[in-house]
């Protein structure tokens, strides 16, 4: 969950829309027959041209040739099959098919048009410019990079399950499409996530065991985490984040029938329009349109609403992290000792009650003075490094559990060795600026 800032809504005023949104496109409709389909069996795919160039639009050319999309079979929280569509950009350059990062992308939104197989198509996710910056840097490694849509065609934001799910999926899918790829099916992978993102890292994590045993991740990094949705919620009612919260609930009740019919039920009459209007929009445009409201004010109930049985259900089974399995990869967690979108307390006991099994490894970093999205930007220069030597195959040496805290002024001679010069000075501009990380929420 990545509050926005000025530079996107820089990008949303210079860029247009080329693609057909996914609520106009035929790819994105699920077949009758979904059931027929294995998890991560492909239903349908395409070729892509991509415009992260229309994204990022200083600094470098990405490094890619061309894209692969694949509209595949996976489960939905349900346990019911349902289809999504995942994204594999593929180097032009030193292109190499061992090795595969398997990123989770930010968008934080209920609505479909506002996923990354769309907006990296079309050059025009202006709330995810950050992810863009790290994804070119996996590219110019030459790096495949796979980016589901792992909220699924309903885009059911902060459904855990789903996630995990999707994101799982996507892995075997890139795997069954890799006859026209060249993706090698020996390759390395390993996935990445902050925020948003993170969340569905976490959950594919803890459901990768029971759900995809035969998938063996060489390790996982993750940031920015929120154990419960709950508590996320609450912390961001009244503030500028307040829209991301409602959206993760109309994102929830998507995925949870109880909870969709409390919510048509139990919304303010007067308030409804802006909730559908909030919930409607991007990242960008939730934040702008319930900036510093009341999230409990949209609720008959007020701030009872957590005792509702179906919102309590629905947040028991989709929103609480560590409930659904135990980590069987090595992670690099990292957040920031200033968040305030999670409590970092929470991440921390996660991290312990994972830690309390055989056989878990977890290199725990916090970062002085960070913030949510302060510490997207420092803590990823220090993740990537990680995901490199996993995809090199570089052994784990701190076996176990290990944790530290970090204070991070700018970007160091590793940061710059990990993005690339070119890269390191496109965030490097972007941090010099009033939008630096100390300055940010």
């Amino acid at each position: 969950m990545m509050r926005p800032t000025k530079f996107f809504a820089f990008l949303l005023a210079g860029t247009t829309f080329a693609a057909t949104l996914p609520s106009q496109d035929s790819f994105y409709r699920q077949p009758e027959n979904i059931s027929s389909y294995k998890p991560g069996q492909i239903i349908t795919s395409r070729k892509a041209g991509t415009n992260l160039q229309g994204i990022l639009p200083f600094g470098p050319t990405p490094n890619v040739e061309n894209a692969m999309q694949y509209l595949y079979r996976t489960t939905d929280s349900l346990n019911n099959p349902v289809a999504a569509v995942a994204t594999l950009l593929m180097p032009s350059r030193n292109a190499d098919p061992e090795k595969l990062l398997v990123f989770q992308a930010i968008y934080d939104s209920a609505n479909n048009d506002c996923s990354p197989s769309y907006a990296w198509l079309a050059g025009a996710n202006t709330t995810s410019a950050f992810d863009v910056v790290f994804v070119t840097s996996a590219l110019d490694k030459g790096w495949y990079v796979l980016a589901a849509d792992y909220q699924g065609l309903e885009a059911q934001f902060t459904a855990g399950v789903m996630a995990g799910h999707a994101v799982l999926d996507g892995v075997r899918a890139a795997f069954n499409g890799a006859g026209e790829t060249r993706l090698s099916l020996q390759a390395r992978y390993a996935m990445w996530g902050y925020s948003g993102g993170g969340l569905a890292t976490e959950w594919a994590v803890e459901l990768q065991k029971c759900y995809a045993p035969e998938l063996h991740f060489e390790g996982a990094a993750l940031g920015g985490l929120t154990p419960y949705i709950e508590k996320v919620i609450k912390t961001i009612s009244g503030s500028a984040d307040a829209g991301i919260g409602l959206a993760g609930i109309k994102g929830l009740s998507k995925a949870y029938p109880r909870l969709g019919e409390w919510l048509d039920r139990s919304i303010v009459p007067e308030k409804k329009a802006l909730f559908e209007h909030v919930t409607h929009g991007c990242l960008l445009e939730e934040e702008l349109g319930a900036k510093d409201l009341d999230i409990f004010s949209f609720f008959q109930q007020g701030p009872e609403v957590f005792d509702e049985p179906a919102v309590k259900e629905a947040l028991q089974a989709g929103g609480t992290m560590g409930v659904h399995g135990i980590p069987q990869m090595p992670l690099f967690v990292y957040e920031g000792e200033k968040d305030r979108v999670e409590a970092p307390k929470d991440t921390e006991a996660l991290v312990a009650h994972f830690c309390q099994h055989e056989g878990v490894t977890i290199q725990y970093q916090k970062a002085r003075l960070l913030s949510h999205p302060g510490e997207d930007v420092f803590g990823s220069v220090d993740a990537l490094p990680w995901v490199q030597d996993r995809l090199e195959g570089k052994e784990i040496t701190n076996h176990g559990c290990t944790s530290g805290k970090v204070t991070l002024f700018g970007l160091d001679g590793a940061s710059v060795r990990a993005l690339g010069s070119d890269l390191a000075a496109v965030a490097a501009d972007l941090l010099g600026s009033d939008l630096g990380p100390f300055g940010w929420g």
